[in-house]
């Protein structure tokens, strides 16, 4: 192999990048884009749920009951109404998310020491958010119940007696709990992944659409000096786009790098090489720039979307479905990268993933090389 062909084939690719556009925007730019537009479009945060309220008591402790809900970001209170039965109307025309029916001897109840009732109508149609909104309204509601229990203890002259469990809870590495935090380094992980897929494949196929794949094949290059020479600025290209991913993160979502960086950089290096290793399987396999953006998409898309634990987690699949994220390479890239950003651990918490991201990486490679070299050696 000879450094000046390999390094004439690597100021070509350049070259024609730079002409192109297009191409210069699909990989520096877009990813960035893509980002911010899914970073703030795609939110589990399920907060300001309108809620109507149907107070039969108007008393005292009613009133407290809708102070503590509505005094939270999750819920807003959009209608005081009379009647129950003005509920349905709402939240058919989706007008409330959920309903709090207070009964009409609800403070009596409480007076005379026995436990009262609230009704809770919730919309289930949107299931997260529902079992979500109903967490946190279940939350408010025994707080208040504490804080009431603990006020008539008192009344009583039982100041000294306490709860008999009291939880105090604190949420490391998430601390706000904001999906931002969980979401962006799986955008990551799924633009990288169509970018570096896309680009390679149709780099190469273009090359044979347009009829000059020949003129190359008839100089003295060699294949492996004509792959090498076209993957390398994509490679390199593709860390300047993730890092521009990174830094994006971190000054619009606050997802900084709380690990090591050169731990960060391997794996990041090792999930190019897989996204590399694809693109060019996709382009010994594709002879039009068409054919070859149908195959990118398809096998990257939904895959790394659905598969990888980006949204949807693994252990909740079925089984079957779970033993087919194991040909995925997000799943394991997704885990390191969210221990680096996230947790900030060592390669000790992930290094079964970082082994099984090595193995993808290498029998893809050789696949790919093997399969692309025939080819062009036809």
């Amino acid at each position: 192999m000879s450094p000046f062909r390999l390094l004439t084939v690597i100021k070509k690719e350049f070259l024609h990048i730079r002409r192109d556009p297009i191409y210069l925007t699909l990989l520096l730019i877009l990813p960035s884009f893509i980002l911010i537009l899914y970073g703030y479009a795609l939110n589990f945060d399920v907060k300001h749920l309108p809620l109507a309220v149907v107070d039969y008591d108007q008393s005292q402790y009613s009133r407290q009951v809708v102070e503590k809900v509505t005094a939270s970001e999750y819920f807003d209170l959009k209608y005081n109404l009379k009647d129950s039965r003005e509920i349905d109307p709402l939240l058919n025309l989706d007008l409330i998310r959920l309903a709090i029916v207070i009964p009409v001897d609800f403070s009596r109840t409480i007076l005379a020491g026995r436990t009262p009732e609230i009704q809770i109508i919730i919309d289930g149609s949107n299931s997260s958010s529902a079992s979500t909104g109903l967490g946190y309204l279940n939350a408010i509601l025994q707080q208040y119940t504490i804080g009431l229990n603990l006020s008539f203890m008192e009344r009583a002259g039982l100041s000294g007696e306490s709860l008999p469990l009291e939880n105090r809870s604190r949420v490391w590495y998430n601390p706000e709990l904001k999906s931002s935090k969980f979401l962006v380094p799986g955008l990551m992980a799924f633009i990288l992944m169509i970018i570096i897929v896309l680009a390679t494949s149709l780099s190469i196929v273009r090359e044979k659409e347009k009829g000059t794949m020949e003129q190359l094949l008839l100089s003295p290059l060699r294949p492996p000096e004509l792959i090498l020479g076209k993957i390398i600025p994509y490679l390199i290209l593709s860390l300047i786009g993730a890092h521009l991913v990174l830094l994006t993160g971190w000054l619009l979502f606050g997802v900084a790098i709380k690990g090591n960086y050169f731990l960060l950089l391997l794996i990041l290096l090792l999930f190019l090489f897989c996204g590399l290793s694809q693109g060019l399987l996709i382009s010994a396999v594709a002879n039009s720039q068409q054919v070859a953006f149908m195959m990118a998409g398809l096998s990257t898309l939904l895959p790394t979307f659905v598969l990888s634990g980006f949204v949807f987690p693994i252990q909740n699949m079925p089984h079957l479905i779970q033993l087919v994220t194991y040909i995925i390479p997000a799943r394991y890239f997704l885990v390191g990268l969210r221990s680096i950003i996230l947790k900030g651990v060592g390669i000790k918490a992930f290094y079964a993933d970082v082994l099984f991201l090595m193995s993808y990486a290498l029998i893809m490679s050789l696949i790919s090389w093997r399969r692309l070299s025939q080819s062009l050696s036809r």
